[in-house]
Formats: C-alpha cells, structure tokens, sequence
C-alpha cells in the first residue's frame, strides 16, 4: 500500500495496523517513497524462557570445555589458495 504522509495522519492507526498484519506500507512524500512501515520482529518466546536457553547453552559450553580447532585463525582460509598462494 502506498499512501503520501499528508493522507495517512488522519488514518494512522488503521495504517498501523495493516503494517502490523503484514501489508507492505509505503509512505510518500511529493509522490516518492519516504518511509516504511514495518512491524518490528518479536522473540517467540518470553524473556524469562529466552534466557532459560541461554543459560542451557552456556552450561553446555561449559561441560564441553574449549573447543578444538585443527588450525589456527592465520590458516582457517588456506584452502582457497593453491600452493603457488593464488586464489584457487
């Protein structure tokens, strides 16, 4: 949907709402695109269980101890040179 700024203030809240449902809402000014209207993303899960995953993941980093890598950061990308070092 696309409606000039002019226009949509004395339809805000069901502008809103349509942006909130899912409709792309474009605001124009002098008949080009200015704003958008976007819902913002929520988490599927509350604060409190968000954390409790949190919490599991660190404990699980926990238990596992450091990770082990079979090369080091200056050497994570050799395998995209050849052995002259061009890219391969």
């Amino acid at each position: 949907m696309r409606i000039s700024i002019k226009e949509a203030e004395g339809e805000f809240p069901r502008i809103a709402k349509l942006a909130q449902d899912g409709v792309e809402v474009i605001l124009t000014e002098e008949g080009e695109p200015s704003l958008q209207l976007v819902p913002i993303a929520r988490s599927p899960l509350p604060p409190e269980e968000r954390m409790a995953v949190f919490d599991r993941v660190r404990q699980r980093g926990r238990e596992k101890g450091p990770a082990n890598f079979d090369t080091d950061a200056a050497h994570s990308q050799d395998f995209l040179y050849d052995e002259d070092g061009l890219p391969g």
